[in-house]
């Protein structure tokens, strides 16, 4: 685990119009470097609001000074950044981290669709070290890891040229932002509604990604009472290693797709349940892989029995590919 402070670069790269949209958990507003390499760069001071010195010598007449002194005193702060006599020193733990070490020992994969797919495993984390009165507010984003484009050749994944122009870059604000430092440490911090797109028109504000890319997802701890204040806060950058993924819009390695059909619960559908299901998938000609890019939406609530293609045999609106093997055994 990594820790970089990360600001945006100007007080002009936010607009209130975008981040008062009406998405309000997404923010596609703070900018980011180009590919945002690991490591990450060094964070330049933040920009700051000049609204004037209270401290600032007057040279005044006598009957004057009371009421100069009354108007410095009046003079608003000179920053928006929440000021408490409590410091903290916020620390982040990955949860399910042994879950994400194996699909990172295979290279992580996630699917993106142009109607949106929600990550496998989903970023959780858990918070500690902030200060219980004060507010935060918890932002993820992705970014590239290098500058290659992959391709999955015998087994593994390999550089196959340069990597396409970047997509532009957004921020998710975790939906309970913002929220008392009490209340952040008191759960697990769940980005698991975080979808990721390759649609480049999207406007729900997922995530835009390229496909064949590798990407480095980011968890960003800020301290601020509203979101509004976001340009003029430090942010708190935190990286984990194992969450790093390649983009795909089908499944190329099938350990992996083992692995998200084995430990997601909505796929389960696709699981061995004794009565030799697979080996009937097999018998079919009916790709795994297949059903797993166009049937099984994760994180999508619905029932995982819906997602078993041998139950849809019944089902008017079966797939293509199982009447078509039907048909070839009636004849």
């Amino acid at each position: 685990m990594a820790f970089q402070p990360f600001l945006p670069n100007t007080a002009s790269d936010f607009t209130l119009d975008a981040m008062l949209a009406r998405q309000p958990p997404f923010s596609p507003v703070i900018a980011l470097t180009s590919h945002g390499s690991l490591p990450l760069p060094v964070a330049q001071r933040h920009p700051m609001l000049d609204l004037g010195n209270a401290e600032t010598i007057l040279r005044i007449s006598s009957l004057e000074h009371h009421a100069a002194t009354q108007s410095a005193k009046l003079r608003p702060p000179k920053t928006l950044e929440t000021k408490d006599a409590t410091e903290d020193d916020p620390k982040v733990n990955l949860e399910a981290r042994d879950l994400w070490t194996q699909f990172h020992k295979f290279g992580t994969e996630m699917v993106i669709t142009k109607s949106g797919r929600r990550m496998f495993p989903p970023f959780k984390a858990r918070c500690t070290g902030l200060n219980k009165m004060a507010k935060y507010i918890f932002l993820m984003d992705i970014v590239a890891a290098d500058e290659c484009r992959y391709k999955f050749y015998n087994s593994n994944w390999t550089v196959a040229g340069k990597a396409d122009p970047e997509m532009p870059k957004r921020m998710y604000i975790h939906p309970d932002s913002p929220a008392s430092g009490e209340q952040w440490m008191s759960k697990v911090v769940n980005f698991h509604k975080l979808k990721l797109t390759n649609n480049i028109s999207d406007k729900h504000g997922f995530t835009i990604l390229n496909s064949m890319h590798k990407y480095q997802p980011r968890f960003h701890v800020v301290r601020a009472n509203d979101i509004i204040q976001l340009p003029y806060s430090t942010f708190r950058t935190y990286v984990f290693s194992e969450t790093e993924f390649i983009a795909v819009t089908a499944y190329q390695n099938d350990k992996i797709t083992q692995l998200k059909i084995d430990n997601n619960p909505f796929a389960k559908g696709f699981r061995d349940t004794g009565n030799g299901r697979r080996e009937k998938r097999k018998q079919l000609g009916i790709n795994t892989q297949t059903f797993n890019e166009t049937r099984m939406e994760e994180g999508n609530e619905i029932s995982g029995d819906s997602l078993d293609p041998l139950k849809s045999a019944g089902n008017s609106k079966s797939t293509g590919l199982y009447d078509n093997e039907m048909n070839r055994q009636k004849m």
